[in-house]
């Protein structure tokens, strides 16, 4: 673990000091750096004020001592956590920077570097080089389950669930510590429950997870979670709940806000909905938020708003491009319905290379259908929605997409039937998707 937890301690010149009880009561709490370097050390969230903190702590003392090794792993990862956090994506290459710097002073047996790594190739999308680094890190210590978490991301990202299914049953026979540990670890569990359609077990889960986390970030993080499975399951009321608490355990945090511009849109409080995706994207700029906000007002008649938060869309795409973050799959999705198919096309062919996964084969159906390939379109579609193909999520809006292209190539029986479920599934899945789905609906001759 890069740092372990910090009980009873003190930060004196950038270094924790253990500070016995005093004999009039406990020690005090620790400050932002104990706090940050606890959260990054467990691959956990932290909060913008503790990381602050924590990255000018370590800048510090670096500059009087260049040759430790293991702070500038920890500045790596508080700059990883810092750019995932915020989305600033010009805290990445400041992070690989100090990450190598670390694990070229220590190549070998440099477990802290090499989770930092695997977990900065997450947030850049670049699920290959984080397989790379999570199995180096498990290979040199594989009682060590810090490593583990990445991993399974990295494993989901590239669509090979059989491996994060392995990569969790060998996690949960590990010891991993304490309270918050283990909220870690049944995060990890659910997304893996939900990848198998196992919904139930994924809340769960979450929930178990959301009792044991004790920090605001990291409590926030099992809320967000939680609420993210709510919404997809189609209940936005109980994913509003879990989004209100996750803002009150962390008002910093910009997921929790764009989920209640998701719910609120979904229940019908348009004007609170824009609110909450304006203030979610003032906290990270990220592409998807001014996305889902344009296809609000697109959806309620506001075309000139609408093409404002396309045109916002493509600068944070830009903008995330610029700092090393693979976003093609958002890319091409966005291109596929709101600019030029045959680009999106290019893009997804490229990412489904790189990344073969569930949602990318989706994505790429999808771009193909609006391309006019529909035949090839549907072989993918097929993949990320068939057991057999690994595509055992439950979701709407790739139901809604193979009913689509179904119905495209005048499969009227398997259209009707994948477009009911998408409804059923979640009758609030897209602002834009839903209409169009029931018209397709009417059109198949469908009450």
């Amino acid at each position: 673990m890069l740092v372990g937890a910090v009980v009873g301690c003190a930060v004196l010149g950038g270094v924790l000091v253990a500070v016995p009880p005093g004999p009039d009561g406990p020690p005090p709490a620790p400050g932002p750096v104990a706090r940050a370097m606890t959260a990054v050390g467990a691959g956990a969230p932290a909060s913008p004020p503790d990381l602050h903190a924590l990255i000018g702590d370590r800048e510090a003392h670096l500059r009087a001592h260049p040759g430790d090794v293991r702070s500038w792993a920890v500045l790596g990862a508080a700059y990883a956590e810092r750019g995932e956090r915020t989305g600033e994506a010009r805290y990445f290459p400041k992070a690989e920077k100090a990450l190598r710097t670390s694990l070229r002073a220590k190549p070998k047996g440099n477990v802290e570097a090499l989770d930092a790594l695997a977990a900065l190739a997450n947030a850049r999308h670049d699920f290959r080089t984080a397989r790379k680094w999570g199995e180096a890190s498990v290979a040199a210590a594989p009682k060590r389950w810090t490593a583990y978490p990445s991993l399974i991301d990295a494993y989901r990202g590239l669509g090979d669930y059989r491996a994060a299914r392995h990569a969790l049953a060998r996690l949960v026979r590990l010891p991993s510590g304490g309270a918050a540990a283990r909220a870690r670890v049944l995060t990890r569990a659910a997304l893996v429950y939900r990848d198998q359609g196992l919904r139930e077990d994924a809340a769960a889960a979450l929930w178990d997870a959301v009792a044991l986390a004790s920090a605001p970030a990291e409590r926030a993080d099992c809320l967000v979670r939680a609420g993210e499975l709510a919404w997809e399951q189609g209940e936005p009321a109980e994913a509003l709940r879990a989004f209100e608490e996750a803002v009150r355990a962390d008002p910093d945090g910009h997921a929790a806000l764009a989920g209640q511009g998701r719910a609120l849109a979904a229940l019908g409080r348009t004007s609170a909905a824009s609110h909450a995706y304006r203030s979610a994207s003032e906290k990270r700029a990220l592409p998807q938020y001014a996305w889902e906000l344009g296809e609000l007002y697109e959806s309620k008649g506001l075309g000139a708003k609408a093409r404002g938060q396309y045109e916002a869309t493509r600068a944070r795409l830009r903008e995330g491009a610029a700092g090393g973050v693979d976003s093609e799959l958002v890319a091409g999705l966005f291109e596929a319905d709101h600019g030029d198919p045959g680009s999106a096309v290019r893009r997804l062919r490229g990412e489904w290379e790189r990344h073969p996964s569930v949602a990318v084969a989706d994505a790429l159906g999808w771009a193909l259908h609006r391309a006019g390939k529909d035949e090839e379109a549907l072989v993918l579609a097929t993949k990320a929605t068939d057991k057999e193909h690994g595509g055992e999520v439950r979701s709407a809006p790739y139901a809604y997409h193979r009913g689509m292209i179904e119905r495209e190539l005048e499969l009227e029986g398997p259209a009707r039937r994948h477009l009911e479920e998408a409804l059923r599934i979640s009758p609030y899945f897209s602002p834009l998707g839903v209409p169009a789905a029931k018209k397709a609906l009417g059109a198949l001759g469908s009450v």
